[in-house]
């Protein structure tokens, strides 16, 4: 029965998709997990894979842009033809517990999941598993490889031969046994990796070369060579006076989202001043104390980097919003859900555009392990790598223009939140004690919520959290 290609949906907002390139050929043969194609939308590429078996067959061209659910092409019997119109998609046949790398790696080796024993939890078959059953499937061909059978010869007899003194019998050699071929699954790994299979010797069963293999020639070449640097995303051209920018691609969906917040949405937004003087201060000490742990005889990479004022501001709201759940939360047809996780969204700016990665479980993470978290994001949006697992989920969002000069501003509500949280630049402020002035250090936030589920109290009420917990960051490191 014919099963439907369909375009998947990544992402709430995602509208259009464009389909860059087929990777399998029409009448190509298609398995459960196999990637069939590369897709560009508005804020990620990814490839698609498979989610019936079949001979495929397309329906529109590489470099389509379709809508979301649309039908782009078939999974065909031999022989079948493909339908006139749409059909129901079968049910998904049964299938055993394993891990979906597991499937892939038994796919390239050719195994049937039901001849291996699984030895992960509940006996989940895993890659290992994979590997172990591909190596003693390999040790049994090459053992009969090397040892034939010998059919029985009846006895012949042979006449004397006469053999010239000056004749000199051919000597044959017998051939080298080739090593199997790595698996597929090894090949992408030496190429992410940049090492050359020529130069590998395999440990595996026949010579095969292992994940490991590749592995060790990687640590033993890094001395002598430099891995390329991940592509950095192309800028797009500078905008010019009498230009038209055309409201497509990633500003059009910008377009689209933003519209649609402040249509459907009732938007308010309050400004508070947050004491950040012991903050800054704190910020300096770190600056000081652990630039000195990375000078002669530090390990490498041991020196852990001082968190952005940006890394404080999304501790502290992950953490206010413990207490104050209404403002982590969505509205539905049915009434407003209080979600359960902390998930909050970054803003970042990127040449062409506005991306908002998500650090998961935020208030759950310590300051440390944050900041890393928001500087893989950040680089990842500014090289074109994040993911659509890194853009899904956010509860809440936090969005700074500080390094812009901006003092205040009224940030939009990225949908379907319902509020969101902007900080400005750190600036010089006035403490009276007594009679006497005390120079301090000012960050202005503005918090914009979504009035029908928030009313101005509780959301002052959530900025004075905020703001109690940037007065007193040790709290923040702490935590």
């Amino acid at each position: 029965m014919a099963v439907e290609v369909l375009l998947p949906k990544l992402g709430l907002t995602m509208r259009e998709g464009t389909i860059t390139e087929w990777l399998v050929p029409a009448g190509g043969l298609v398995r459960p997990g196999d990637v069939i194609m590369r897709l560009a939308t508005d804020k990620v590429d990814a490839d698609v894979e498979a989610e019936g078996e079949g001979l495929f067959h397309p329906v529109v061209a590489a470099g389509a842009t379709v809508p979301p659910g649309a039908l782009v092409g078939w999974l065909l019997a031999a022989g079948e033809v493909p339908p006139g119109g749409p059909r129901p998609r079968p049910a998904p046949a049964e299938r055993r517990f394993a891990s979906p790398n597991a499937r892939r790696v038994a796919r390239e080796h050719g195994l049937d999941l039901a001849t291996v024993q699984g030895t992960g939890p509940g006996g989940r078959i895993v890659s290992e598993d994979i590997e172990a059953a591909a190596d003693r499937a390999a040790t049994v061909a090459t053992a009969a490889t090397a040892c034939p059978a010998v059919p029985s010869i009846p006895p012949v007899a042979i006449p004397p031969v006469t053999i010239p003194p000056t004749a000199t019998p051919p000597v044959t050699i017998p051939p080298t046994a080739t090593p199997p071929p790595p698996a597929p699954l090894v090949r992408r790994h030496a190429e992410t990796l940049g090492v050359d299979l020529a130069t590998v010797a395999g440990t595996g069963a026949g010579g095969r070369i292992r994940r490991a293999d590749v592995d060790l020639a990687a640590a033993a070449d890094t001395r002598d060579r430099a891995l390329p640097p991940p592509p950095a995303r192309r800028s797009p051209p500078r905008p010019r006076p009498g230009q038209v920018v055309a409201l497509t691609g990633m500003r059009g969906a910008i377009a689209r989202t933003m519209r649609a917040s402040l249509q459907e949405m009732a938007q308010l937004t309050h400004g508070y001043e947050a004491d950040v003087t012991d903050l800054v201060a704190l910020r300096a000490q770190l600056k000081r104390e652990w630039t000195g742990l990375g000078g002669a005889g530090a390990a490498a990479g041991s020196t852990p980097r001082v968190p952005s004022l940006n890394d404080f501001v999304i501790r502290a709201a992950a953490l206010a919003l413990r207490d104050h759940p209404m403002l982590n939360a969505t509205i539905r047809d049915d009434g407003i859900h209080l979600l359960a996780e902390i998930h909050i969204g970054t803003a970042v700016a990127v040449p062409d555009g506005l991306v908002v990665p998500v650090v998961r479980d935020a208030a759950d993470r310590g300051l440390l392990a944050l900041a890393a978290e928001t500087r893989r994001l950040a680089g990842a949006a500014r090289d074109g790598r994040l993911t659509t697992a890194d853009l899904a989920g956010a509860t809440f969002t936090v969005t700074s223009l500080g390094g812009y000069g901006v003092d205040f501003f009224t940030p939009v509500i990225n949908p379907p939140n319902v509020a969101i949280l902007g900080a400005g630049r750190v600036r010089d402020g006035v403490r009276w004690e007594g009679d006497t002035p005390r120079r301090t250090s000012v960050l202005t936030l503005s918090l914009t919520f979504d009035h029908r589920a928030v009313d101005g109290a509780p959301a002052a009420e959530y900025l004075r959290a905020v703001t109690a917990l940037l007065a007193r960051p040790l709290r923040l490191l702490a935590a």
